[in-house]
């Protein structure tokens, strides 16, 4: 038998407590973070508050229509969202890991629980690292301007949204380090704690997420070396003001003693 595991990242969060109070459905697990549903007919629905929702034995169409009642208990809702598969075979004589599926000797509701986890959490620093890529690229213009024509070209209210736009991207990680734990039931039954190491060393999401940290903190390095020279140039540009209204000053002093002189 065959399992086909999908996961989307549909918003940059979900309202669990709402979304538990308006649907239906029959839970198997539920903390303050995330809820997972059992359903007839072998369905699974996993739904966790950093805005990702994960799908077995749903068809396209009851995906879509899933996505589309969590819509109002999303914020920040993704048009475009990433979406990744993972297959799971199950009735194997061994364990086996491979990069796209895995074949286990044993599969229930708990063990489906720690796959759906674990892509979650893969799409999940997928999408972080698609943001951090995006101000990196634009970093890079500045600082390529700045190689080139030795000046940077932008204001200073620019720069300051756009580091608070860099800091919130970092804030929201850090708040969401939590995805990378193990659920306590890996510590409890040993089967789930390896299904869950194995995982974790196909999706490489520990890897992926101290390479993402470093991208960020190479963008806020670099924005502090360009928010440094703006400063500098605002200052010169400030001594050059007060330089010309003390010129001006004086020549009108100038000005006044010529005229009383004639």
């Amino acid at each position: 038998m065959m399992f086909d595991i999908v996961a989307f990242q549909i918003a940059e969060n979900i309202d669990i407590k709402r979304f538990r109070a308006a649907y239906t459905g029959k839970e198997y697990h539920q903390d303050s973070s995330e809820v997972y549903y059992v359903g007839e007919s072998s369905k699974y629905l996993y739904v966790l508050a950093y805005g990702v929702v994960v799908f077995e034995g749903y068809d396209e169409v009851q995906m879509s229509e899933t996505i589309e009642f969590l819509k109002p208990f999303c914020k920040n809702f993704l048009d475009s969202r990433l979406r990744e598969g993972f297959k799971i075979h199950e009735n194997t004589d061994t364990d086996r890991f491979e990069y796209n599926e895995i074949f286990l000797t044993r599969v229930d509701p708990d063990v489906l629980r720690i796959v759906m986890l674990n892509v979650a959490q893969s799409v999940a620093i997928d999408y972080f690292t698609q943001q951090a890529d995006s101000l990196l690229e634009e970093t890079n213009k500045h600082t390529l301007r700045l190689e080139r024509d030795g000046k940077i070209d932008i204001s200073g209210r620019r720069l300051i949204r756009f580091i608070g736009k860099t800091l919130n991207v970092k804030n929201r990680i850090t708040e969401n380090l939590y995805i990378l734990d193990s659920p306590e039931e890996t510590w409890e039954d040993e089967y789930l704690s390896r299904i869950d190491a194995g995982l974790k060393r196909i999706f490489e999401v520990r890897t992926r997420y101290k390479n993402l940290d470093l991208e960020l903190q190479l963008v806020k390095d670099n924005l502090a070396v360009v928010k440094e020279l703006l400063y500098h140039r605002e200052s010169k540009i400030l001594e050059w003001i007060i330089i010309a209204l003390i010129l001006v000053e004086v020549l009108n002093l100038v000005f006044e003693k010529i005229l009383k002189f004639w």
